[in-house]
């Protein structure tokens, strides 16, 4: 496994907009950890102390930069704080440390509800997105999740997608411009449904008109599953816009079965699908057209259609993005330079660890 390199760089806090006063006031910290901050100043008491973060899968990385912004701009003390800690996008394993903290607890325990919660939202969708691109072979994909989640989770996603890009050194479109905000990008997005319907149904006509709208360098997607006949509809929005037309997206209902497959045809979008699209199109010399497809992709089904080579330029991926758990632990493990453990656990250093100035 690779050793980070002293060379690499963190954002800066200020780029996370973090809410500091109410971090600082324990207002998103599990009751019990603001209980036990208030009972050791109120007691005098402050531990020297080593905590250690962890999680138990093998995982990529995700949400460093933001956990090490919550103690720096919400511990009571930076400057009493050594903190080391792996980067974002590093692979880790099971049970190994990816942060520790150390200095008086007193001045940091009402932060670990918060340092916890962003590491395993953000790693499990930084190790989502590698896997995905890891079985579409280097295609580009879609970062379209934004519409099944809450709308305040966009920002640290998009980034946590977009970490996942730089390991595999693949490209990651993210839909929404506050996706892409950490890292100075934009949304990205194709001729929608609704805007097919609101110009009477017809998806030639919503494509022309989108297209003289959208700026020169937009790499104009039309949609063309809109009345279940990709292959017609592909044809006509390609005759329509000839080299402007950048790709065609298929969606097709996985309750349905596209009308160029005819009676016993494989629902949604599928291999055959595909291959009926792209032959089409190249037969009246639309090579140059790509195909995106989209609708219930995740790992396996990107992984089958690799497999058997169909013929498409990229994946949109939705749902299956943001499910699933990564969560982390955090122990004290040293209090005073002495052991202090529950049992089970105990002090594990991690020599890939870099101390964070």
């Amino acid at each position: 496994m690779p050793a980070s390199s002293s060379s690499r760089s963190r954002l800066d806090p200020q780029v996370f907009d973090l809410p500091v006063e109410k971090i600082k006031a324990g207002y998103y910290t599990d009751a019990y950890f603001n209980y036990t901050r208030s009972l050791l100043l109120a007691d005098g008491r402050h531990p020297r102390v080593l905590m250690q973060v962890f999680q138990k899968n093998d995982a990529y990385l995700g949400g460093m930069d933001e956990a090490i912004a919550v103690l720096e701009l919400c511990a009571d003390s930076w400057d009493g704080l050594v903190v080391h800690a792996l980067y974002d996008g590093d692979r880790v394993e099971p049970w190994e440390t990816v942060l520790t903290i150390e200095g008086d607890y007193a001045t940091f325990a009402h932060l670990e509800t918060v340092y916890l919660g962003t590491l395993a939202r953000r790693t499990l969708i930084t190790t989502n997105v590698v896997r995905v691109l890891e079985a579409a072979n280097g295609k580009p994909i879609i970062f379209m999740p934004a519409r099944h989640d809450h709308y305040r989770v966009q920002t640290g996603d998009g980034y946590a997608a977009y970490v996942a890009g730089r390991v595999v050194g693949a490209e990651i479109g993210v839909t929404t411009d506050d996706q892409a905000s950490w890292w100075g990008g934009r949304g990205v997005g194709t001729v929608p449904h609704a805007l097919i319907a609101a110009y009477d149904a017809n998806t030639v006509v919503a494509a022309e008109r989108f297209a003289d709208w959208a700026p020169p360098g937009m790499n104009v997607t039309v949609l063309v599953d809109f009345a279940n006949d990709s292959v017609r509809t592909a044809l006509e929005v390609a005759r329509a816009l000839g080299p402007r037309l950048w790709g065609i997206r298929l969606d097709t209902s996985e309750a349905l079965v596209d009308r160029g497959l005819g009676p016993g045809g494989a629902n949604g979008v599928n291999a055959e699908l595909v291959r009926l699209v792209r032959a089409a199109l190249d037969r009246e010399g639309f090579d140059g057209v790509r195909i995106v497809v989209s609708g219930g992709f995740d790992v396996a089904k990107i992984r089958a259609f690799e497999a058997d080579g169909v013929p498409v330029d990229a994946y949109g991926v939705g749902s299956s993005l943001i499910r699933g758990a990564n969560d982390f632990t955090a122990d004290l493990v040293l209090v005073d330079g002495k052991p202090a453990a529950k049992v089970g656990r105990s002090h594990r250093p991690n020599p890939r660890l870099e101390r964070v100035l």
